[in-house]
């Protein structure tokens, strides 16, 4: 028999699609599963796409409900994640999918976040140097933000090799709909969003923060989009050289040696641009890189699913580092399409 896993907050979106990749994972069987609102209803009603666990029945949020649990996945809302660890005993391993614990600066988090500081837990992304390592160690683990990871698997190995200015940068990242999450909001309905592409929280994202800390970046323009899709991130990240005559393949070379050997974030071959259709499904990151000449810059262009590696792949890619599992299992590197 493999460990116990819980999943607290499973009516989400994020939930679900933990809840989808675990049912599949050879290693991790599915413990306790709560909700707030939707307690006392089966899966196969808030789910209707999990058909294996569709009897499953959801209960309610608190500590207790999820004793025995080998580790626990915490797909809640923002500021509920710190009250409901501090009620775990410290051998549980937790990962965290919220935002509460991604940074190691309270002024930062102040700026940003409401609530107070809750401390900072080791980050989520094992593509970046010495994480893996990090993340295998460790009891508690804050999973990166789905724009997070989008723009630093572009960005950090550029600033790391010192290829690019890190205090001149400009991110723009559409994403889908199912990243604002699961709750009614009268800008998410259909009407409003199809056939629309519209900014929000311009230079003020909360990612915003978290991208400057994790790619090692000093200074960010930051633009993320809503576009009328129901799940994907396409970011496109560009940055100043740091010395004349940087060229595409002095990129290219930065990248791929970066991601060599990675199962998960893909390089993709010279004149091949990212989809974010490509990505729906998987745990994948595909990544292009180029110079625009007439502008001075280097531009990366990176898509993922934002419920994939944004969200649910990644959290359960650190849980299989956590737990001592082969990284990659119950994951894929293949999309769905069309």
């Amino acid at each position: 028999m493999g460990v116990t896993v819980a999943v607290a907050g499973a009516s989400g979106y994020a939930g679900g699609e933990l809840l989808r990749l675990l049912s599949n994972h050879p290693d991790i069987e599915i413990g306790a599963v709560t909700a707030h609102g939707s307690a006392g209803q089966q899966l196969g009603a808030v789910h209707p796409q999990l058909r294996s666990l569709a009897g499953r029945v959801l209960v309610s949020t608190d500590a207790a409900a999820v004793v025995g649990a080998d580790l626990v996945f915490l797909a809640l809302p923002h500021g509920e994640s710190p009250g409901f660890a501090h009620g775990l005993p410290p051998e549980v391993r937790v990962v965290d999918l919220a935002g509460d614990h991604r940074l190691a600066d309270p002024a930062a988090h102040a700026a940003y976040y409401t609530g107070d500081y809750p401390g900072v837990w080791t980050y989520g992304l094992p593509e970046l140097p010495g994480q893996r390592a990090r993340i295998a160690d460790s009891a508690r683990v804050a999973n990166t933000g789905c724009y997070a990871a989008a723009v630093t698997l572009a960005l950090a190995p550029l600033v790391g090799a010192g290829l690019v200015e890190p205090a001149d940068v400009v991110a723009v990242a559409a994403s889908g709909t199912s990243g604002a999450g699961r709750s009614a909001k009268a800008h998410l309905l259909g009407s409003e969003v199809m056939g629309d592409l519209s900014p929000y929280r311009v230079g003020a994202h909360q990612h915003l923060p978290e991208i400057l800390q994790a790619a090692g970046a000093t200074s960010l323009s930051f633009t993320p989009v809503l576009a009328p899709m129901p799940r994907g991130i396409l970011a496109t990240v560009t940055a100043r050289p740091s010395r004349p005559g940087v060229t595409e393949d002095d990129a290219r070379a930065v990248l791929a040696a970066a991601y060599q050997g990675e199962p998960f974030v893909h390089l993709l071959p010279a004149g091949q641009w990212p989809h974010t259709a490509a990505t729906f499904g998987s745990n994948s990151v595909h990544l292009q890189v180029t110079v625009d000449a007439s502008a001075g810059r280097v531009v990366v262009c990176s898509a993922l699913d934002n419920l994939g590696k944004g969200a649910a792949g990644q959290a359960v890619q650190c849980a299989n580092l956590m737990l001592g599992l082969p990284e990659t299992a119950g994951l894929s590197a293949d999309g769905v399409a069309p």
